[in-house]
């Protein structure tokens, strides 16, 4: 049974990565993966695959018909220094930034108390219910202000959200982001509670390839 696991590599790492792919799996072709987002797919000698998706959809994505590169053309569409907007959040705190070229150049972490889901029933639940709604929608409301201010001072041309798909949604969906709330978004991110190194991490990996490798069936 084949296993797969998922790797993030950044676009100058990719060469070395595939020659080592290269090196423990035997010569290799590189073809489109036949997805939109102009995803590549490597098939080496011993059945081993990778697939190597860009971190924002290609505009052209290269095609086996037009004699290019493929590897130089996906590389081509991607800009390691393109400003990345960063919104983090999970119940109980918040870190948001932007980065350039992997490096924070303004950030704010906070955190902001969110009560835990209860097990009492009748009006305590309810009680509770409202009270952890509340401080929910206080944690969003903030962190949306927070990188709002960033987010004007240091314009982002892509987002990278993580942490609680629910609250990062409800994050951006607040009026002081509608600037940006239709800018691309790389993957989703999953983060433990996002303090500020797990912001720096975020923005090292953010324009990164996610790269999908599946071994040969039979592999050990």
């Amino acid at each position: 049974m084949s296993t797969t696991r998922s790797v993030l590599v950044e676009a100058r790492r990719l060469d070395g990565w595939l020659r080592r792919f290269g090196e423990r799996n035997g010569g290799y072709a590189v073809q489109p993966a036949g997805r939109p987002d102009g995803s590549l797919e490597v098939v080496a000698e011993n059945g081993c695959r990778a697939v190597l998706t860009p971190p924002l959809p290609q505009v052209r994505p290269a095609s086996a018909a037009d004699g290019s590169d493929p590897v130089a053309s996906l590389l081509s569409g991607i800009d390691p220094t393109a400003p990345v907007g960063l919104l983090l959040i999970r119940r109980g705190g918040y870190s948001v930034g932007v980065a350039r070229d992997g490096v924070v150049l303004s950030s704010k972490t906070g955190t902001r108390y969110v009560q835990g889901r209860t097990a009492a029933g009748g009006w305590s639940q309810q009680r509770f219910a409202r009270r952890r709604a509340n401080q929910a929608d206080a944690l969003v409301e903030e962190t949306a202000a927070r990188a709002a201010a960033i987010f004007s001072e240091h314009r982002p041309s892509c987002l990278q959200l993580g942490g609680d798909s629910t609250l990062a949604a409800a994050a951006l969906g607040e009026p002081v982001l509608a600037a940006v709330a239709r800018l691309p978004q790389v993957p989703f991110l999953t983060v433990p509670d996002p303090r500020f190194a797990v912001l720096k991490e975020a923005a090292g990996s953010a324009l990164s390839l996610r790269i999908t490798v599946t071994d040969p069936p039979d592999a050990p």
